[in-house]
């Protein structure tokens, strides 16, 4: 239902409430829709586990954390400096090769859009990111609000990229693409050595819930009402 504060989502009657006892509320009708839809889904038992808007609303009401905008863009910021995509291998070639031709292009893409160098390295310390790069992308996550920005680092933090991330957000690359692209190595272990058992399948499908779900709440919480009318209507 419609708030002061945003939408409240009602259980059975009930208002629904954040850990730290605080109103469930949302600022986009599209998320409310999406935050009950996940409750609706759950059967006997709540498996919060499987509610990834449900638990990232709930950070962003509560910010458990307590951090301000600007420590939430310095960490994702961050990320730039242990960037999966900018980690390359010099051995094996197969796998070199590999990094070079899906890695290369997204950071080249970014590098374009965001007007920025990065590079890459086969250093363990990985490229020497300028600080002209991270001042640029701190100033272009300032755009995002408080909302935004928590389930862009919910994002960074499941694909151990800002590159991947603001690829995926921006609408370059699809939730797949980014998933397969944070998990290189192992991909590549696996074509080489066969599937490792169906816990690979889990952690793939897992990982692709959480970056869809982080994404989606990003794009709930940062676009224009217009677009949340055209996404309710479709």
């Amino acid at each position: 239902s419609d708030s002061p504060g945003g939408y409240e989502i009602n259980l059975d009657h009930r208002k629904l409430k954040t850990p730290q006892a605080k109103l469930f509320t949302v600022p986009s009708e599209a998320l409310a829709i999406a935050v009950a839809t996940e409750w609706d889904s759950q059967k006997d038992t709540i498996k919060f586990y499987t509610m990834h808007l449900t638990t990232l609303c709930n950070t962003a009401l509560d910010n458990p954390t307590q951090r301000n905008k600007t420590q939430l863009i310095r960490a994702a910021v961050k990320f730039l400096e242990t960037d999966t995509v900018c980690y390359r291998v010099e051995e094996p070639p197969a796998l070199a090769e590999l990094q070079k031709n899906e890695w290369d292009p997204v950071v080249a893409w970014a590098e374009q859009r965001y007007n920025v160098t990065i590079g890459s390295s086969t250093s363990i310390l990985g490229p020497n990111i300028p600080a002209s790069t991270k001042e640029t992308f701190v100033s272009h996550l300032a755009s995002y609000n408080m909302w935004a920005l928590q389930g862009i680092e919910f994002v960074i933090t499941q694909l151990k990229s800002l590159i991947l991330s603001m690829s995926l957000i921006d609408r370059h690359i699809t939730v797949e693409k980014a998933v397969l692209l944070s998990r290189l190595e192992e991909e590549y272990q696996i074509r080489r050595w066969g599937n490792v058992e169906w816990a690979h399948d889990y952690d793939l499908c897992e990982l692709r819930a959480r970056t869809a779900a982080g994404t989606l709440f990003v794009h709930l919480c940062s676009e224009s009402s217009t677009v949340k009318h055209k996404l309710l209507q479709n």
